[in-house]
């Protein structure tokens, strides 16, 4: 009997997989392109299976390896309707589980511990584990939902810009550069907005921080907005006794700073990441299999 498992953490931008023994020993990584479910689901679940093909190469293992191990895939979305049900069904593994994002943020950050975890990248989502229960919250895409997300802040950036070259807002630094970047043309922009995915408004966060830093006034209100967002979610899962909130994802260290003082103290470094994670839940979904074919 094959003892592998395979973790998948599916973002946004790019699916990364993991694979290791039943100890919890990686052997092999891979990589390929994004796993958004809810925006392109055929080419999210070929994303999917492509990264754990390159991991078992990785590994030394034959693509052959596939029907025979037990994976856990994380993915935004999993929770929305029958996404994740589609996906989990179509999946080439001996067994395999599709959850969503948050909670392999979770397992990666915590282990088996309780605490919050906030994960910030393309999309954003927040999960919970107070006395062995799970709660999680947002994960509803940026169009809906995402706050303090990439995509969101990029989509966020181009509003203002927008209203800053209608007048109805005082343009700034990084209002000018979007629009110089468009060739000063809205009309660029709107065509651009219809067309784009989230990994695509999420290129402009990186731009959104650095201006902030320096003072930009639309760049800090759009900041400030994002980090207003992380602390009413905070407070919708945060308990009196609550040991540890961890930030995960690209974003996570850029938002440090912006924070209420108040989770401060509460700051932890994660004990891993979300692929971290997925591995972890793989490697129990394998030994329940074993047992259950013992």
């Amino acid at each position: 009997m094959t003892e592998l498992a395979i973790g998948i953490d599916g973002g946004g931008t790019s699916c990364r997989a993991a694979v290791a023994d039943r100890n919890g020993n990686v052997i092999g990584r891979g990589i390929s392109g994004p796993a958004n479910i809810l925006s392109d689901l055929e080419n999210s679940l070929l994303n999917i299976v492509e990264s754990a093909r390159q991991a078992l190469s990785d590994a030394g293992l034959a693509a052959e390896t596939l029907p025979s191990v037990a994976a856990v895939v994380g993915v935004a979305g999993a929770n929305v309707g029958d996404y994740g049900r589609r996906i989990e069904n179509a999946l080439p593994f001996a067994e395999g589980r599709v959850v969503t994002d948050a909670l392999i943020a979770l397992q990666g950050a915590l282990g088996d511990a309780d605490g919050i975890v906030g994960a910030f990248g393309t999309g954003s989502v927040y999960n919970a584990r107070k006395n062995g229960r799970l709660n999680g919250i947002g994960g509803w895409g940026f169009v809906v939902g995402d706050q303090a997300s990439g995509a969101r802040l990029g989509r966020d950036l181009l509003e203002r810009s927008l209203l800053a070259h209608d007048g109805v807002h005082p343009a700034s630094p990084i209002t000018d550069a979007v629009m110089t970047e468009y060739g000063n043309d809205p009309e660029r922009i709107v065509e651009f907005a219809h067309s784009a995915r989230p990994k695509d408004f999420a290129r402009y966060a990186p731009t959104v921080f650095e201006h902030a830093a320096k003072g930009d006034a639309v760049a800090v209100g759009i900041v400030t907005d994002a980090a207003t967002a992380i602390g009413e979610s905070l407070e919708a899962l945060l308990w009196p006794e609550c040991p540890s909130i961890c930030l995960l994802g690209g974003l996570a260290e850029a938002y440090e700073p912006w924070l209420s003082e108040r989770y401060r103290p509460l700051l932890a470094r994660p004990k891993g990441d979300a692929l971290q994670g997925a591995v972890e839940l793989a490697i129990k979904l394998l030994n329940d299999r074993q047992r259950g074919a013992a």
